[in-house]
């Protein structure tokens, strides 16, 4: 459905609708998960592409062509009935002079905006817009695939939790194997994901579960037994923030900033480090010419000084120089410095001629050896200032492809987390460059699909790989490339694969067995509906193929949580903690069966996306809407529901 600003089929009466401008990559994901939700929605854009207009069509959501600045266009879209307005346009500019408008025009309504700019972000929140950032959003679900600690951290009203990923020792239940740790998900080897099992599931030996629990609960039943794993995680946290994850809003959510504790190498460890790295490069860097002149010129010297040692008369017959003499004269020789404390004057006629024959091929090995190493050095500065380094020393190093937004800020928090980085970018020109140089992180501007440039990244002993453009074709061409480079590594390297469309997303599990595909869309997506909506996502990870998001839910007065028991919710949705409206000081963790929501409680949930909206509609129905309605999960419209 296309509608023009001033025909005849604008949305002006339109109510409780969600207005989403900007439709391409973020936006129609946002569209989508409204659509999925029963919540009615909007489109604007100035000028959106054929495919997405059809596919919005196909849906059924109205489409409005028109600038998003624009205070007719909003209007036109039903701005006066609408709940909240999404602002998901590509550039900043775009998105906030609509969030600034939108406020002017209607100061009730919820604005959410996607804004990259920390500093713009700021600003824009003091006149009560949520800001968030899809690369910020995106990038802690990547780096966790990258790190392979199957451990993400997450702040629940203060307090820090771990969801972290463990196998199950012994064919038990859960609660015999874990104790009152919240299990939220369980990965059998050949079945399906289980969401939000009960306590007494039995699991088989083997099975992958997940679990969410503060550092101490989890350290205590063994579920991050490894000492360092323990001491990284369970050490103090740094001032003022303990989670790599906040609310929608926060400026570590929006600057994308890893503020969880992740310590590194120590000082001294990092600086014998560098030591190794940069002599092993040069020792790599030195060919086979530099070796050839270098033993030539060790053996003219040697044989130089044997000979002064053992021929050369000192102060007469019998009184011969010692080695170290003998060393420096024919130094001092090579060089032809002659700094006169020793000369070749009054000796035999043959040690003067080879006193010749030592000047004249010690001077031409000195220069070949210089010119070769000045060459290799000047080579070498060369090939740095183009980012076309050859990473010799490192291992176990993360590989990063693509530097978008959301590469840097996975290269940030590998880099944050103590990993070694390395970086292929194609555009030479690339903004972030100068970040990487900063950072200190090697880069190479090169085409990754080519094998020479995988391997000149050292992809043979890298620990991860993250491909991570922006275009789906060059990510699916770059992860096919590595996969072959790979070769018997591929089943146990993990590999990051950032693919917008689902469809293929699911086709390249099939086929091609990429574990680990993600949408950055996808992923941020909930985050801007939540906001939109009044229901707060906290943190966003995976369960094998199963996005799984914790959010805050404020318990409504006389809503439909009022007096209901947590046993009673759906099935695939957890209650992890309850802050108490009678006393915030205590947060209840993990709440029993039988506890009753009451009205003002913060409620701490977790489960997939769908799940959580059906709560939070069951929380908020709509007026006229029965509580069998909404509680039914993907009904209709909820005109209203943020109300």
């Amino acid at each position: 459905m296309l509608g023009n600003v001033g025909e005849t089929g604008a949305y002006e009466d339109r109510q409780g609708h969600v207005i989403v401008c900007g439709l391409p990559e973020v936006g129609l994901r946002i569209v989508e998960q409204l659509m999925l939700s029963g919540v009615p929605a909007v489109v604007i854009d100035d000028n959106p592409a054929a495919a997405l207009a059809q596919t919005a069509a196909t849906w059924g959501v109205p489409l409005v062509t028109g600038p998003t600045r624009s205070e007719d266009t909003l209007i036109a879209a039903g701005l006066a009935g609408a709940i909240a307005v999404i602002c998901a346009q590509d550039d900043d500019l775009s998105a906030l002079a609509t969030a600034l408008l939108v406020r002017r025009l209607r100061a009730e309504v919820r604005v959410v905006a996607q804004l990259t700019n920390p500093a713009v972000g700021r600003a824009v929140r003091e006149a009560g817009v949520a800001v968030l950032d899809v690369a910020g959003l995106s990038a802690p679900s990547v780096a966790e695939v990258c790190l392979d600690e199957g451990v993400q951290e997450m702040s629940l009203s203060g307090m820090r939790f771990l969801a972290a990923r463990t196998t199950a020792p012994s064919a038990a239940t859960l609660r015999e194997l874990y104790g009152a740790l919240a299990p939220v998900a369980v990965i059998p080897p050949d079945g399906e994901v289980l969401i939000c099992p009960g306590r007494d599931t039995r699991v088989r030996a083997g099975d992958q579960v997940t679990l969410i629990g503060t550092p101490d609960e989890l350290a205590a039943a063994s579920v991050i037994d490894h000492p360092e794993r323990i001491r990284r995680l369970t050490g103090a946290q740094s001032a003022g923030n303990g989670s790599a994850s906040g609310p929608p809003g926060v400026l570590g959510v929006l600057g994308g900033e890893d503020t969880a504790v992740r310590q590194g190498p120590s000082v001294a460890g990092r600086v014998l480090r560098v030591l190794r790295d940069l002599a092993v490069s040069l020792a790599h860097a030195a060919d086979r010419r530099i070796a050839i002149a270098l033993g030539a010129l060790v053996t003219v010297l040697a044989i130089a000084a044997l000979v002064l040692r053992f021929t050369y008369q000192l102060a007469g017959p019998g009184h011969h120089m010692s080695l170290l003499d003998a060393v420096y004269f024919t130094v001092e020789t090579v060089t032809t410095v002659g700094y006169g404390d020793y000369s070749f004057r009054g000796e035999p006629a043959w040690l003067m001629l080879f006193a010749i024959g030592l000047m004249m091929t010690g001077a031409l090995f000195v220069a070949v050896f210089f010119a070769l190493v000045t060459n290799m050095l000047v080579s070498r500065r060369i090939e740095e200032s183009l980012g076309r380094q050859k990473i010799t020393a490192l291992r176990g190093h993360v590989l990063v492809i693509g530097l978008g937004t959301v590469g840097l800020r996975v290269v940030r928090r590998l880099h944050d987390a103590g990993r070694d980085v390395v970086v292929i970018e194609k555009e030479e020109h690339n903004r972030h460059l100068g970040q990487l140089r900063a950072l200190g992180v090697p880069f190479m501007v090169a085409d990754a699909t080519l094998p020479e440039v995988l391997a000149d990244a050292r992809l043979a002993t890298a620990s991860a790989v993250a491909v991570l453009t922006s275009d789906d074709l060059a990510n699916l061409e770059t992860g096919l490339a590595v996969r072959d480079q790979l070769g018997a590594r591929w089943r146990d390297t993990p590999v990051a694969l950032r693919i917008f469309d689902p469809q293929l997303a699911h086709s390249l599990r099939d086929t091609f067995g990429f574990k680990n595909v993600r949408s950055t869309a996808a992923l941020a997506a909930p985050w801007f509906v939540g906001a939109a909506l009044g229901l707060d996502i906290l943190s966003t990870f995976y369960a094998g193929d199963e996005p799984l998001l914790v959010a805050r839910l404020h318990v409504t007065p006389g809503g439909g949580l009022h007096g209901l028991q947590m046993h009673e919710l759906a099935g695939r949705t957890r209650v992890l903690a309850l802050r108490r409206a009678a006393d915030r000081s205590v947060l209840e963790h993990p709440p029993r069966r039988s506890t009753s929501f009451r009205p003002a409680d913060e409620a701490y949930l977790i489960g997939p996306y769908d799940e959580l909206l059906t709560v939070l509609r069951r929380d908020r129905p709509s007026p006229g809407v029965s509580d069998a309605a909404a509680g039914g999960g993907g009904s209709a419209a909820s005109a209203g529901l943020a109300q």
